[in-house]
């Protein structure tokens, strides 16, 4: 099985790489098509191949300014171009990071498949009318929870199109070096992310302090103002897999006050990943793998009052938080890459 992976803008080289190499290991032979990662190193492949055919200039040129933007979009129909040159049984799209220019040039010149990692990616949410074309362009779309398949059914997808495979973790051995009271804001710093629930439902549960780790993608100061009086430490900017074994090994929970914008996290499976317990509101599917796996708490969603409980409880209870550690293992033994590999191989063969 020749398989092509699409991840144009390089917008999760982590989550590419992991399913890539488990994808090679399975015995398919896989390439994957991105771009120049701009933000740090991305890993070496292991069994694949790798080329960055989208953005040579764009993503050279500028870092993370609007004005990469115009060239960026004179430069898409370049890669799409070079896209179709390529040759495999089935390809499989990552990101549509252009939706208004793909809904006009990107025609799948192979067997299809779509990872929706955000459904409706924000910047377009609204416009369900395009992404009801592009979801029609594709074979097969892979969601990672139930709670995808049924936004994607009310979007009118055909329920036939639609496979839930699980978000694998991402496993490290970070070790344990918390003080048993530091709780942890980790990933991108975006609005959607609740950083200001987070810094409250801290303040609410006592004797805990905060670990805000991550790149800020908007401005930190109002945060930094809210959480004046307590005990904080910032690790701000686009951390290295060193520094985020170290953020994980300093934490004691993490947590995802997320607004309803997404499918599910990587920052959560990261935590998990790590034997790091979540506290997670019941938005999209994040709640799924912490319910499915007791890996930590899940409240209604702008609950910021039982946020702040679920924080005391496993701060102060023993028993809960070892009950908690014990569900982010088991979570990290199932949710695998392997596992993952043979789900997408399976419909791959649906459609090649």
């Amino acid at each position: 099985m020749r398989v092509l992976l699409a991840d144009p803008p390089a917008f999760t080289p982590p989550y590419d790489h992991e399913l890539a190499a488990a994808l090679a290991r399975a015995g398919a032979d896989v390439e994957l098509v991105t771009s120049r990662f701009r933000f740090g190193a991305t890993p070496e492949p292991e069994g694949y191949r790798r080329r960055e055919l989208f953005y040579p200039l764009s993503s050279r040129l500028f870092g993370r300014t609007p004005l990469r933007l115009p060239l960026k979009v004179a430069e898409h129909p370049l890669g799409l171009a070079r896209l179709r040159r390529l040759r495999a049984d089935v390809l499989h799209v990552q990101w549509l990071p252009a939706p208004e220019l793909d809904a006009v040039l990107f025609r799948p010149h192979l067997p299809a498949v779509f990872t929706a990692h955000d459904l409706l990616p924000r910047r377009t949410a609204h416009r369900t009318d395009l992404w009801r074309r592009l979801f029609a362009r594709f074979d097969r779309i892979v969601v990672h929870s139930e709670s995808g398949r049924d936004t994607l059914a009310e979007l009118g997808v055909e329920p036939e199109k639609v496979r839930v495979i699980a978000h694998p973790v991402f496993p490290s051995e970070p070790g344990r070096r918390d003080d048993g009271r530091t709780v942890l804001a980790f990933g991108m710093i975006r609005p959607y992310k609740g950083l200001g629930d987070a810094i409250e439902a801290v303040r609410r549960a006592g004797d805990a302090r905060l670990l805000v780790a991550g790149d800020p993608l908007e401005p930190v100061e109002p945060y930094r103002a809210a959480a004046n009086g307590l005990e904080v430490e910032w690790r701000l900017g686009y951390l290295s897999a060193a520094e985020i074994d170290r953020v994980f090994a300093s934490a004691t929970v993490a947590v995802f006050p997320y607004r309803p914008e997404l499918d599910q996290s990587g920052a959560l499976l990261r935590a998990l990943g790590a034997g790091v317990p979540a506290i997670a509101y019941d938005v999209g599917g994040i709640a799924e793998p912490v319910r499915n796996f007791g890996a930590g708490r899940v409240v209604p969603a702008g609950d910021v009052a039982g946020l702040a409980e679920a924080v005391h409880e496993l701060l102060s209870d023993p028993a809960a938080l070892d009950h908690a550690r014990a569900g982010a293992r088991r979570a990290r033994e199932e949710l695998t890459w392997d596992a993952a590999a043979a789900a997408h191989l399976a419909v791959y063969e649906e459609i090649a």
